[in-house]
């Protein structure tokens, strides 16, 4: 049972506090949280669970927001840190993001959301299409209605269509004048390679997402054509897991509209889609730099968004970065950003100039970090296909459409 919900800025501050049961937790925990995430450093924040001297605290990080739970009573640990990550999914989808100021200027909606998500401190209704029907998104039309009227709440005067339905996560008996149903594979591709040019670490987190509009109460089973290749599956509380277990079938009747259905990593990949091989050589106070850009493995289809970011060091006084493709931007706090697009067949973008250093230093010592960025249409690159969707239960045809997208996630190079 959580008593206490705190969301935490980056700064420390306490951006807003969820008392769940009549035991109050005193805000003073934050305080001494923060000062133990302050000496301890980076290690600290990537422990989910901790022990402090009157309290048991879970913690999830999501851009830049801490979300702590806390209690003083026994519970399974796993099921406190999936609530706080469904807490934060639903506010970034939501609020369109996350950050201090939009929570801050939702304040009714989300402190809305905590009332129907958790109920004296266990968890309730968490199905975001569920939450929808309950309470409306925030809006400029809401905004001004609240401001005319007086009355900032969100909250439906009627019960959600899942109330009267068998299953929680689904409306009551939909009715659509067509029925169809859509499967995208998202997938970030994390790779790391070293100085040398080697591939140190490579693999994908893949998502299926699923955006269903399908009358009654459809029965579907999904089939992959190679589900051996997935590791460290999660699914959406749809998913009966005892087909998946015997025979690696999703089997499952859909909330209504979109939904995540399941997640997965796809580990030790080989090859990367790009290669970017960046070359810095310094003497006598200034630094000559050149990035070079191109298709290692044509996944064949375009790749698109291409993007090469780094931090220049701090001893660089100045930067003088041309590219033969794309722009070349050098922001204030020395972020610079070669922005490519589309790779071009008939050559390869590269990017060169000279970095100068700071006075009394002749050569750079402090090499950075690129990282890379990228969109492919049409194509997981994890190799996952989908073998065959089919609906059971319903008599009537439906449309079925497939799509696939792979884009750059955690994707450095190291100089």
């Amino acid at each position: 049972m959580l008593q206490c919900i705190f969301l935490v800025s980056d700064s420390g501050e306490v951006i807003l506090e969820k008392q769940l049961t009549g035991h109050r937790v005193d805000r003073s925990i934050c305080a001494w949280f923060w000062d133990q995430a302050i000496s301890q450093g980076d290690s600290f924040k990537q422990q989910p669970v901790i022990a402090s001297p009157t309290h048991y605290l879970f913690q999830v990080v999501r851009d830049g927001i801490t979300f702590l739970a806390c209690t003083q009573v026994e519970m399974p640990p796993l099921m406190a840190i999936e609530f706080l990550c469904r807490v934060a999914d639903v506010l970034n989808d939501y609020l369109g993001g996350l950050n201090e100021d939009l929570i801050k200027d939702n304040f009714v909606i989300v402190y809305e959301l905590l009332d129907e998500m958790i109920d004296n401190g266990f968890p309730l209704t968490t199905e975001p299409n569920i939450l929808q029907e309950m309470i409306a998104p925030p809006n400029i039309v809401s905004k001004v209605l609240s401001v005319v009227t007086g009355s900032s709440s969100n909250v439906s005067d009627t019960l959600p269509g899942a109330t009267a339905s068998c299953v929680p996560w689904r409306t009551a008996d939909p009715k659509y004048a067509n029925n169809e149903i859509y499967v995208d594979l998202a997938e970030e591709m994390d790779a790391t390679i070293n100085r040398d040019g080697f591939l140190v670490k490579c693999e994908i987190y893949g998502e299926v997402q699923v955006n269903s509009h399908i009358t009654g109460l459809p029965d579907l089973t999904l089939s992959f054509a190679n589900p051996s290749i997935l590791d460290s599956v999660r699914f959406h509380p749809c998913v009966r897991f005892r087909p998946w277990e015997s025979n690696q079938i999703l089997s499952f009747v859909p909330p209504d509209g979109q939904f995540k259905l399941m997640s997965y990593r796809v580990r030790n990949l080989k090859n990367t889609p790009i290669y970017v091989k960046p070359q810095l050589t310094s003497d006598g106070g200034t630094c000559r730099l050149s990035v070079l850009v191109g298709i290692k493995n044509d996944p064949g289809k375009t790749i698109d968004a291409v993007t090469v970011q780094f931090q220049l060091p701090s001893c660089i006084l100045s930067a003088d970065l041309t590219s033969n493709h794309g722009t070349v931007n050098i922001l204030s706090n020395k972020t610079c950003t070669w922005s490519i697009g589309r790779i071009p067949k008939d050559k390869s973008p590269s990017m060169s100039g000279t970095l100068v250093l700071e006075t009394g230093l002749e050569r750079l010592h402090v090499f950075p970090t690129f990282q890379v960025g990228f969109k492919i249409m049409g194509v997981a690159l994890s190799g996952l296909r989908i073998d065959k969707l089919d609906l059971k239960t319903v008599p009537y045809r439906f449309y079925k459409g497939f799509r696939a997208l792979t884009k750059a996630g955690e994707f450095e190079v190291r100089s």
